[in-house]
This record gives C-alpha cells, sequence and structure tokens, in this order.
C-alpha cells in the first residue's frame, strides 16, 4: 500500500515521552513536589465557586470548620477557618446543601488538595432565611418563647424607656404619638445604632443599662422603622434576643412594618406591628380615660343617690311601723308571755312533784313493810355474839365484824358477852 498522505502516520507503538536516560536527574525532595503541586493549584484555579453537600462536619476547640462538600460522584475537603466562620450568618450544618467560594490549595502535611472556604451561603435559601430559622429553632427548644414567660404590661406607666436611632423616623413617630394620647408621661431615650457593625451589641447593652438603673422604666420599647432583611438584622442576633429575656422590665418590640417579623418579636413581652403602633399599646388615650373616669363617677354619684333613697324608704317605714310607734307595747307583749311561760312551768312542777311523792310513798311503804325494825315492834328481837373478853358496860358503838347474829345456842358458852336489839334499845348480856 502507497502511503503519500502528508497528513498521515503510522502507530509505531513508541511513546513520545523522553526515555529516563534523558532525563536530567535531579531528584525532589515530597516538601518540593507538594509545594510545586500545590503553587499549580493556586494559580491554574484560583478562586471557584463550588456547590454541592455538607458532611463529615467537625469543629475541635480552635473554633475551625472542617468538612466534606460532595455530590453523587466525587467530594472534596474544605476548611472554614474561624475567623471567616464568624462573619456567617448562618451556621454550615450537616446535610445542608451549600455553595462556597474559596481557593483550591493543597495540605502540605498530607498532601491532600482541599479548599480554603472565604464564602458562604445556602443553596436555594437566602443565608439569612436560614440563619433566621435556625436560631429560631435553637431559642424556641429553649422555651424562649412560650406564652407563660411574657411579662404584663403596665396599664398606665409612669415612665417608659425607648432603645432607638435618634435619627430614625421611629423615634419621632412615637414621641408624636404619646405626646398626643399622655403628654404627661416621662420618656427616657437611650440613642442606639439599630444596623450594621456594632448595632446589635448597643442594643443589647441598652436593655441591660435600663434593668440596672435604681429607678427603672416601667416599660421599654425597643425597635426601629423598616428596611430590608439587612437592615433590621440587628434584631434577629442571639445577643439582643438573650437581653430582651432577661429583662425584668416588660419590653415590647416594635421593628420595621406590620409584615416583619424578627427574633426580638417573638422574645418580647408584647410585639407591635410598627413603632407607632407600639406607641398606641403603651399607653391609654388621657382625654379618653378622663371621659371614662367622668362617666364612672357620674354613674357612682347615682348608683350612691339611688341608695340613700332606698335607705331612706326603709327607715321611715320602721317609724311608721306599730313596733316604732309603741316599742313598750312590744316589752308588755313580752312580759305577758313571760308569765304565761312562768304559770305553765310551776304547774308543770307542781304536778310531777305531786306525782314523784305519791310514788315515793308507795316505795316507803313496801321499805317499811320489809324493815327488820317493824318486826322488832312487833315483840321480836335480834340477839348478837359480841366476843370473849369484851367488858360491861359494852361500847356504844361496835362495827360489823364484832358483832354476829345468834342463830344457835351451839354459838355461845360461858363467859361470851351477847347484845339483845329491841325496838327500842339494846340489852348486853353474859353467858353464865
Amino acid at each position: 500500500m502507497k502511503l503519500d498522505n502528508k497528513n498521515l502516520s503510522l502507530f509505531s507503538g513508541q511513546s513520545n515521552t523522553p526515555a529516563p536516560s534523558l532525563i536530567p536527574k535531579k531528584p525532589l525532595s515530597v516538601s518540593e513536589l507538594t509545594e510545586r503541586i500545590k503553587t499549580m493549584l493556586e494559580n491554574a484555579i484560583g478562586s471557584v465557586w463550588v456547590t454541592g453537600q455538607v458532611s463529615n462536619l467537625r469543629q475541635p476547640g480552635s473554633g475551625h470548620l472542617y468538612f466534606s462538600l460532595k455530590d453523587e460522584a466525587s467530594q472534596i475537603r474544605c476548611v472554614l477557618f474561624d475567623s471567616t466562620r464568624r462573619v456567617l450568618k448562618f451556621q454550615i450544618e450537616n446535610g445542608m446543601e451549600t455553595i462556597i467560594l474559596g481557593k483550591v490549595s493543597v495540605y502540605k502535611k498530607s498532601g491532600d488538595y482541599q479548599i480554603i472556604v472565604d464564602a458562604a451561603e445556602p443553596k436555594g435559601v437566602g443565608a439569612l432565611q436560614v440563619a433566621f430559622e435556625q436560631l429560631k429553632r435553637k431559642l424556641e427548644a429553649e422555651g424562649m418563647f412560650d406564652p407563660s414567660r411574657k411579662k404584663p404590661l403596665p396599664f398606665l406607666p409612669g415612665t417608659i424607656g425607648i432603645v432607638t436611632s435618634l435619627s430614625g423616623a421611629a423615634l419621632q413617630d412615637i414621641l408624636n404619638i404619646i405626646d398626643r394620647r399622655f403628654p404627661t408621661v416621662h420618656i427616657i431615650v437611650y440613642p442606639v445604632k439599630v444596623q450594621g457593625e456594632g448595632a446589635k451589641e448597643e442594643i443589647a447593652q441598652a436593655i441591660d443599662d435600663f434593668n440596672t438603673l435604681p429607678n427603672p422604666p416601667d416599660i421599654l420599647i425597643v425597635g426601629r422603622g423598616g428596611g430590608s432583611i439587612e437592615d433590621l438584622w440587628a434584631f434577629n442576633e442571639e445577643i439582643v434576643a438573650r437581653a430582651i429575656s432577661r429583662s425584668t422590665i416588660p419590653i415590647i418590640s416594635a421593628v420595621g412594618h406590620e409584615i416583619d417579623w424578627t427574633i426580638a418579636d417573638l422574645v418580647a413581652d408584647k410585639r407591635a406591628p410598627t413603632p407607632s403602633a407600639a406607641a398606641e399599646i403603651v399607653l391609654p388615650v388621657k382625654k379618653e380615660l378622663m371621659d371614662t373616669l367622668t362617666d364612672l363617677n357620674q354613674k357612682l354619684v347615682i348608683s350612691l343617690q339611688h341608695q340613700t333613697e332606698m335607705a331612706h324608704g326603709k327607715l321611715d317605714a320602721l317609724r311608721k311601723s306599730f313596733g316604732w310607734q309603741a316599742p313598750i307595747n312590744r316589752i308588755r307583749e313580752h312580759y305577758q308571755r313571760m308569765d304565761e311561760l312562768t304559770t305553765r312551768l310551776s304547774g308543770f312542777i307542781k304536778q310531777n312533784m305531786e306525782k314523784s311523792g305519791l310514788a315515793l310513798a308507795e316505795k316507803s311503804a313496801r321499805l317499811n313493810a320489809l324493815s327488820p325494825l317493824n318486826i322488832l315492834a312487833r315483840g321480836y328481837s335480834i340477839t348478837y355474839t359480841v366476843g370473849h373478853n369484851n367488858t360491861f358496860p359494852l361500847p356504844s358503838r361496835l362495827s360489823g365484824k364484832d358483832k354476829k347474829i345468834l342463830k344457835s345456842v351451839k354459838q355461845v358458852k360461858p363467859g361470851d358477852n351477847i347484845l339483845t336489839k329491841l325496838t327500842d334499845g339494846e340489852i348486853s348480856s353474859k353467858i353464865n
């Protein structure tokens, strides 16, 4: 076969790589080779945006984050240093789909290539929205949104504290409405930054400072006017939420417009949809309050007059009654009733005594019939033995144990003393 086409060449099986003998023999150290690869990667690729799912997330005591970013086929290691992590608005979590911006580099100690993260944002959802939901879940789990923790607002505060910016329209709205509703109330304004660097620290410090005053306000209004989510973000910070939570002074949160909700709204004792609404919540209208008091006073006067008239009517009725006109008649009626009861009681007592006397006489007759003295009166006597050694005359009284009734001659012997009881006396004798 004739091959005359200049664009054709035959595969000979030979490589274009120079033979080893032709490569200069100057070996590199592992560190030198790693440094060359590191430099090539950083120069050739540089900073890139990469999207994937976070896995193997860990955070040692240094505060740095180490994780892998993976898709269906591959994964790459990432490191997010603490200084960068602190400025992120959300927290990176395992399983989160995220987009990162970073530099491709090599960790020389292990020779692994990695991405050093400079920025990150959640995929499909804004970073601030993710941060809001993360903090909301955390504080809700701690019970900081529980209605039982909400402090009641005072009905008529004597002093109102306001935490907001001096230059914002929110302060003027609040002051104007309070002046219209209750101009005599005392107001203390604590000026703070409400957005940007340092705003969250100033707001939290203002709340703490109000709570340490010797005579603190009765209530606080904390807030600002409307704006973007970035403008309102200071009121979504954890440091502000915890300052509101630990406040012993009731707090009304008044941030943005009616559609805006912040973490501060959820933690506060009362949420006002706008700063102007907060001024309407914190105080009643003085004129309306005075009108209400006047109306109540009139109702009280009418009620007292009615009660007085009723009392006078009852008093007049008593004065015209028989008992009031002639009280002695009532007393005499009671006397008469007492005499009647006394007579009935005396008759009852006499009748019972007569019945008792008859019964007593009957029982006495029965007892007398059975009495030994009656037997003695009919000519009988009772003889007692009184011992052998007693001398005459016998004592006038002998105890029961010294004398026994004599029933048989066998009970005595010569020399014994006996005592015979007759109906009209006793005879002492001696057995011969």
